[in-house]
């Protein structure tokens, strides 16, 4: 499929999945309390079936769903993307048990999953992780804390990387499966401007064994790029949804907002800001898709395209957002406003799942290799 373009079917599964975002989902979400984990939507999300396609879907398919979904519920959108990125190292790396224990109930929406990877002095780069796994008969003991974590501190189990070598870097990281109820660990909830929940974990000597290690000891560093990878496209994708989102609003209220004898689109002034939002907009997308099928065709830049995607669809959708609310004057900023919203909503995914800046690096590193 050329990635200029989507087939018929592919444009009415996503004309299908704004719809129900907006006529089922919404409703459940505007019930949710901001900063906890509405398990009411993750269920929703599990009986329509669509945590099941974050399994069986490729990248286009996942940034198709994404996209769609935060067009009309980023609540649902951001509560589906956290179930995988939760659960992928368990797809990718997990033993037959470990998927057999919470795959199913991750994907009727019955465990809540969380990927802890960012410390207090760790986020963006995430090879000088600090929590540590210490020896201990036969498993480690992991001792420290986590900051930044999305679910938690509600999640059922956590996705925890820790070194497990000192002094290896990248190569002395150990990710692990870690069940919420398991002694030691503890959380608080950070008050975020995001509504979605985010929390700090503490680990006071927590007790992991071989069972519980995700893929090869030392090898978790590749675990967490490798969803890393599969989801910066897709993080593209939420920025492309919310982008439009704000972008319809933009067009319908300068179609009927009148000011100075007519429309505001009659203005040259704010037509061509509409129309310089919406050429943005189609070229975010554009390189989102080119980026999810490069990841889907194995393609040996895909670090660089990922990257690439992330980069240019989350500045675009600030961009968007801001000019939609500039356009749109005070209402835009008053509270309960699909604006409102979307203008905390945008600011967060330009710094989650590597930076703005982290991006750049990757970029110019591959470009330099």
């Amino acid at each position: 499929m050329p990635v200029f373009s989507l087939d018929p079917e592919q444009t009415a599964r996503c004309a299908q999945l704004r719809t129900l975002a907006a006529e089922q989902l919404r409703p459940i979400a505007d019930k949710g309390e901001p900063g906890h984990v509405n398990r009411p939507l993750v269920a929703a999300l599990g009986e329509l079936g669509l945590l099941g396609r974050l399994f069986g879907a490729g990248a286009l398919e996942l940034c198709l769903l994404r996209e769609s979904l935060a067009h009309g519920c980023t609540e649902a959108e951001t509560a589906l993307a956290l179930q995988g990125l939760g659960s992928y190292p368990i797809v990718q790396a997990g033993t037959a048990a470990q998927q057999e224990r919470w795959l199913p109930d991750v994907i009727i929406g019955r465990a809540v999953a969380a990927f802890a990877l960012s410390e207090p002095d760790a986020g963006s780069d995430a090879a000088a992780l600090a929590l540590r796994a210490e020896p201990d008969r036969g498993g480690w003991r992991l001792s420290g804390e986590k900051r930044w974590i999305s679910n938690a501190p509600e999640a059922d189990f956590y996705t925890v990387f820790a070194r497990t070598t000192e002094g290896a870097g990248a190569r002395g990281v150990t990710a692990f499966l870690v069940p919420a109820d398991r002694p030691g660990l503890t959380g608080t909830a950070l008050e975020m401007l995001s509504p979605h929940p985010i929390g700090a974990l503490t680990f006071a000597d927590v007790p992991v064994t071989r069972d519980d290690v995700l893929g090869d000891v030392d090898g978790g560093f590749r675990v967490a790029m490798n969803t890393l990878n599969l989801f910066r496209p897709s993080v593209g994708a939420f920025a492309v949804g919310m982008a439009q989102a704000a972008l319809d609003a933009a067009i319908d209220h300068t179609a009927h907002r009148t000011a100075f004898g007519g429309p505001l689109k009659d203005l040259q002034s704010v037509a061509h800001q509409v129309a310089e939002m919406a050429t943005r907009t189609e070229a975010a997308r554009l390189l989102v898709y080119a980026a999810a099928a490069a990841y889907d065709e194995r393609a040996a830049d895909v670090p660089k395209r990922s990257a690439m995607a992330k980069l240019l669809a989350t500045e675009t959708a600030q961009y968007v957002v801001d000019a939609a609310v500039q356009l749109h004057g005070a209402r835009g900023l008053q509270r309960g406003h699909l604006l409102e919203h979307l203008y905390r909503e945008v600011r967060a995914p330009r710094i989650y799942e590597g930076a703005t800046e982290v991006q750049r690096t990757i970029i110019a590193k591959e470009l330099y290799a």
